[in-house]
């Protein structure tokens, strides 16, 4: 769909914008056409288009890959902040007024206990009446779906990094971490902290601030534990635990039920280490207004 500005002459046909940040995005004109659907001729003709209309060159070619040229990268800044903004009215005048109730989508690393999920969804029908979806998955692939504005908010064990600046967050719980393991670990409560060395641990993977909090505690106190394994899935790491591979360092919430059931029994607790989680947002021009309030009012 062509569209002309008001201060310029030159039309900017929204189709072949589409076409170029798609074939930015996929790398390729190949990948690019079979996403489309189209073939690879007519799409080169597009962007040639596309790229007539401007007066530049908006791909190079090295080494028969296509890379964005300095007038191709401001291109897709604008082009990525046009379509991802199209993807907001779309949401906002369709999914969220379906049935009078507004929609959040809410994603969830497999770190975070599920209890404070809960938690969090019950907050969300305090504040109206809506419906939640809950996505769990990694915390790179929610990052990016959160800053495309594919879910509304992100629940996670560590904040965001620099690479997602148009992502903030807020620190919302911190909860104290116990050691746990199956009932036959329970001699080492005896002597605890000092009784954990040389045991075998289930630690949670390096890119998390707890882990990086263990491992500074245990050199600190001159522990060496035995690290069999690593996983960031808190369910994973407590079915590891009751099986007796190796003891888990876990928030003590997160374990209450099976600690309840004796299937897994507290050793002690680790003095000055939390599991802080955070809840995420990314900017953008038309706001989630659940979102929005459990961002600003919600602290468990």
């Amino acid at each position: 769909m062509p569209v002309k500005t008001e201060s310029h002459s030159q039309w900017l046909n929204y189709h072949h914008l589409h076409y170029f940040y798609t074939i930015a995005k996929e790398g390729s004109i190949a990948k690019a056409a079979e996403k489309l659907k189209i073939g690879q001729p007519t799409l080169s003709t597009q962007l040639k288009q596309l790229e007539d209309s401007l007066g530049k060159k908006l791909f190079e070619r090295r080494k028969q890959r296509l890379y964005l040229s300095e007038a191709g990268k401001i291109a897709y800044e604008y082009a990525d902040q046009v379509f991802n903004l199209g993807a907001e009215m779309v949401e906002a005048l369709e999914e969220r007024l379906q049935n009078n109730r507004i929609h959040v989508q809410i994603g969830a690393l497999d770190s975070v206990p599920k209890h404070i999920i809960l938690e969090v969804i019950l907050q969300a029908y305090k504040y109206g009446n809506c419906s939640v979806s809950v996505l769990e998955g990694a915390g790179g692939d929610l990052l990016r779906e959160l800053s495309a504005h594919q879910i509304d908010l992100l629940l996670s064990n560590y904040p965001p990094n620099v690479d997602f600046q148009t992502v903030y967050a807020k620190s919302i719980a911190k909860l104290n971490v116990v050691v746990c393991g199956a009932p036959k670990y329970k001699h080492l409560r005896k002597g605890f902290p000092a009784s954990l060395e040389g045991q075998p641990f289930i630690f949670p993977t390096i890119h998390s601030k707890l882990r990086r909090d263990l491992d500074h505690f245990f050199k600190v106190s001159g522990i060496r534990v035995d690290r069999t394994l690593e996983t960031q899935d808190t369910s994973l790491q407590k079915l590891l635990g009751q099986e007796g591979v190796g003891l888990i360092p876990i928030a003590e919430v997160a374990a209450a039920d099976l600690i309840k059931e004796k299937k897994l029994i507290v050793l002690g607790t680790l003095k000055g280490i939390y599991e802080e989680i955070w809840l995420m947002a990314a900017e953008r021009k038309i706001s989630n207004p659940i979102a929005a309030q459990l961002m600003k009012g919600l602290s468990l």
